[in-house]
């Protein structure tokens, strides 16, 4: 008997207008237990809007939400974060002049139970608490490859190293789903192979990503599901085979010139194969 896949993320109806822009329109996706789940669109479609609602930065105009198949309301990046869905971003916002340990231990410290009094008097339950997550950091630096790089100050570290940084700060607050903003800009091709196989890895092991990304190449490659957006509108929603041959996606891409029958499918923005 096939088992029933579970939704970890359904949103449906999402709205956004920024005084006479309409940002986004009855915008939705439902994502599954395991999968990774790609957004694209060309520049101004909306992407980063949606991705922001959903994560907490802005606040839609309408729209539900469910994680995990519980209502949640993306209030906050912080809540968001609490409720289960951790995310990174497209400009890298680590802690400069923190430790790469001690910035993956703040992402942690969203599941400490010790409290502010802990803190305070160092319990013994406090600095055992610190200890089980400093161990945890370590962890996961070593899982995404830049375990070497402990103490370094995360400005020392490379742009690619950074971005594995940041998605091990993510991974630490054990989210039901990760959300990945753009996390191959600016990366050289070597980079971005090590990216492809950290979010396979990291997909292998159960987890749910969602991911934002212009280079469409990388997402055709590694996504299981693909939604499209062009002027704030869902216009296709499906595998990446189906998606790359989608009429409206050829043409919200390449142009109506490229809408006759036959043309080849986009393969990277602007490109086709």
């Amino acid at each position: 008997m096939k088992r029933m896949a579970e939704t970890v993320l359904r949103v449906g109806g999402i709205s956004k207008r920024f005084g006479g822009l309409q940002a986004l329109s009855d915008v939705g996706l439902t994502i599954e237990r395991g999968q990774v789940y790609g957004l694209i669109g060309p520049n101004g479609a909306g992407k980063t809007t949606f991705f922001n609602v959903i994560t907490g930065l802005y606040t839609p105009d309408s729209g539900s939400f469910e994680l995990a198949g519980k209502p949640y309301t993306p209030s906050a990046v912080h809540e968001v974060a609490k409720a289960g869905i951790a995310r990174t971003f497209q400009n890298i916002r680590l802690f400069a002049d923190m430790t790469a340990l001690e910035n993956v231990m703040v992402g942690r410290h969203i599941r400490t139970h010790s409290g502010l009094l802990g803190a305070v008097f160092r319990t013994r339950s406090f600095r055992a608490e610190e200890a089980a997550i400093a161990a945890r950091a370590q962890e996961l630096l070593d899982y995404v490859g830049i375990g070497r790089f402990t103490d370094y100050k995360a400005r020392t570290l490379s742009y690619g190293d950074q971005r594995r940084l940041e998605i091990a700060r993510a991974l630490a607050t054990d989210p039901q789903l990760i959300a990945l903003d753009e996390p191959a800009a600016g990366m050289n091709s070597t980079e971005k192979v090590v990216l492809r196989e950290l979010i396979d890895r990291i997909r292998k092991d159960g987890r749910t990503i969602l991911l934002i990304e212009h280079d469409v190449k990388l997402v055709m490659g590694l996504c299981d599901r693909v939604t499209v957006l062009d002027y704030g509108k869902q216009i296709a929603e499906g595998s990446p085979y189906e998606v790359q041959r989608d009429d409206k996606v050829i043409e919200a891409y390449l142009g109506h010139s490229h809408k006759a029958t036959g043309t080849a499918p986009v393969t990277a923005t602007g490109d086709a194969q």
